[in-house]
């Protein structure tokens, strides 16, 4: 792995109770402005293992580094406001808050860390234009379809332009153009910005816009020819 790599992973491995290993021997690194799709069967951890690279669950072994920082030396304060800082993370069960308007959700990560209120709605309200949601800021969850839903929680994602973008199954609940869309959002935030991006996925044609298909299985990842 080399020294510019923005995500560094070795050797994780992983089991759940029953007990059954779900992988081991996991490396992985991803550059500046690189996006990664991971595919794999149901069942196999992709989910798992993007919760482990977040730092919301922990690895039986091995280690994770982003940017040079090993989550494993973080306590739950530091893991918090690095995912803060540099982490968005889009969750296939979206959490949308219902209570804030769709501005105050996706303005949130902004909100954590600058006290600049204004500039980050103003960034809030460009971002929801760019999946498709312009003047819906005011709206709330409960107004929204699945899709809308999705569209909400990848823009959150990505207002605060983090280092590392994590995603799974980001285009599950949309149609094919939204899709498209997305999509190309996504590959702008990751190669406009430098930063690394990481998306689990089931579809085809998400998995083509990223630089390497990886395969997970029990060894591991293996990088599909193409």
């Amino acid at each position: 792995m080399g020294e510019a790599s923005l995500l560094e992973v070795r050797s994780l491995a992983k089991a759940v109770p029953g007990p059954r290993q779900l992988f081991r021997n996991l490396d992985l690194a991803v550059a500046p402005g690189e996006l990664v799709a991971i595919i794999g069967e149901s069942g196999v951890g992709k989910s798992t293992l993007l919760n482990i690279l977040a730092g919301l669950d922990d690895a039986n072994h091995g280690t994770v580094a982003i940017d040079g920082t090993v989550l494993g030396s973080l306590d739950d304060a530091g893991r918090t406001r690095l995912r803060r800082e540099r982490i968005g993370f889009v969750f296939q069960a979206f959490h949308i808050l219902p209570y804030l308007t769709l501005r105050q959700n996706v303005a949130l990560p902004l909100a954590l860390v600058s006290p600049d209120a204004r500039a980050a709605e103003a960034r809030a309200e460009e971002m929801l234009d760019a999946v498709g949601l312009s003047g819906r800021g005011d709206g709330y969850a409960r107004d929204l379809s699945g899709g809308e839903l999705q569209r909400v929680a990848i823009a959150r994602a990505l207002v605060h332009r983090p280092a590392l973008i994590l995603a799974d199954e980001p285009t599950g609940n949309l149609d094919p153009e939204t899709a498209r869309r997305v999509l190309a959002l996504f590959a702008e935030a990751v190669r406009g910005h430098a930063a690394a991006g990481v998306m689990v996925t089931h579809s085809d044609a998400s998995a083509a816009i990223a630089d390497r298909v990886l395969t997970l299985g029990a060894d591991g990842l293996v990088e599909r020819r193409v």
